[in-house]
């Protein structure tokens, strides 16, 4: 595995990292654990940039031009990704012209949904093509402006990761400021669309009610360890979640403030889900499908509410994937089931950020990071997540800054 480490924290720099690997989630605590080349921490105890194959990044700009490192696609996968499907190549990228930006990236998100766009099949965002580079969330430094507001320095979020270096439309990146004691990479993750995701799916696709009964599927995931956080935050009267291993059942409830968890290889979800929740579920978010969808279709109360977020258990799947077999009970208890695309909500980053990133200040919402050093890792670190080698926001770090 080419993990290099966990960053967990609080932004006080008080508390403990969990070290590993698991399915997305974020943290609480504030010290950082490496493995194989991870080195040095920020402030507040958070893993900050490292050296090493990160620095590979830092290339020489010769002639206006810079040459820099991208991951293309190779090939699509049948099933699982392998390394295979993905090829490293170097490129010569020109200077930014009129309205553009030259990014150094430091971090590089990698997301379950980047899955789908490896197949060649209509979705809602066109799927990635052979021979090209991938692309995602990243956050980097502006390197060369020209572009009126952006200057050599600034720290901006856009969508051309999965490379070293990127030429950017300035309307195409925003840019971000320092939080002291969280790492920079928050931005992909607990302040990023991460956030963005659990935050719109409790709030305005399910309607989160002061005193519901809230379940969350891939709950030590990315966007499961902040929904859990979100919904209790906003008055849930019992949050419980699910996920893959003691260890994620164990940052659940004692990092994440979850009431109650279960580790879904040790029996039957519906089972589970009512031994945890034996009075039932107001609200699901759902970040898995199949038998967790089902389970919750079951445990659901009346008028009860689902925000369909993923369904990472199907991701590989070669073949269809039948829906669950009890979704009849959704006419005799009116429930709603909504799935939703985060993009469609952009309008409510600045609420996201104003409330999630007053939550971080104050120690209140807690984020873990699984970091991986270096470009030529980022497959390694896409294939680890879809199986859930992580535990809270996986990010891939590219340079220092």
């Amino acid at each position: 595995m080419p993990e290099n480490g966990s960053s967990t924290g609080r932004p006080a720099g008080t508390g403990q990292g969990t070290g590993g690997q698991d399915a997305g989630g974020q943290s609480t605590s504030g010290q950082s654990t490496s493995g194989q080349g991870a080195s040095g921490q920020g402030a507040g105890g958070h893993g900050e940039a490292s050296t090493g194959s990160a620095s590979a990044g830092r290339r020489e700009r010769a002639a206006g031009r810079t040459v820099s490192r991208e991951v293309r696609l190779a090939s699509r996968p049948s099933g699982p990704p392998v390394p295979e499907n993905f090829e490293l190549a170097e490129i010569d990228l020109p200077a930014p012209e009129d309205g553009e930006v030259l990014v150094r990236n430091l971090f590089m998100s990698v997301d379950p949904y980047m899955r789908g766009r490896m197949n060649d099949s209509r979705s809602y965002v066109p799927p990635f093509r052979i021979g090209e580079p991938l692309d995602g969330g990243a956050l980097g430094e502006v390197v060369v402006s020209r572009a009126p507001g952006l200057s050599p320095g600034d720290v901006v979020v856009h969508g051309q990761g999965w490379r070293e270096y990127a030429v950017i439309d300035a309307g195409q990146a925003r840019t971000v400021e320092e939080i002291p004691g969280v790492p920079l990479s928050v931005y992909l993750g607990a302040l990023g669309m991460t956030a963005l995701t659990a935050y719109v799916g409790l709030l305005d696709i399910a309607g989160l009610k002061e005193g519901d009964v809230v379940f969350v599927s891939g709950a030590a995931g990315a966007v499961g360890s902040l929904a859990g956080q979100i919904a209790r935050l906003k008055g849930a009267s019992r949050v419980v979640g699910s996920a893959g291993s003691p260890e994620k059942i164990a940052h659940l409830l004692g990092d994440l403030g979850y009431d109650a968890a279960f580790d879904y290889h040790d029996g039957a979800v519906d089972e589970q889900l009512a031994r945890v929740a034996p009075d039932g579920i107001d609200l699901y978010f759902d970040n898995v499908g199949g038998d967790h969808l089902r389970a919750a279709i079951g445990a659901l109360r009346t008028h009860g509410r689902v925000a369909m977020c993923g369904a990472i258990s199907a991701y590989n799947a070669t073949g269809p994937v039948p829906g669950p077999d009890n979704l009849g009970l959704a006419v005799g208890k009116r429930l709603t089931l909504r799935g939703f695309i985060v993009s469609d909500h952009l309008d409510r980053t600045p609420d996201m950020i104003a409330e999630v990133g007053a939550w971080i200040r104050e120690g209140k919402v807690a984020f873990t990071e699984t970091v991986v050093d270096g470009l030529e890792n980022a497959p390694q670190a896409f294939i680890d997540m879809l199986g859930g080698a992580n535990t809270g926001k996986m990010v891939v770090r590219l340079g220092n800054r």
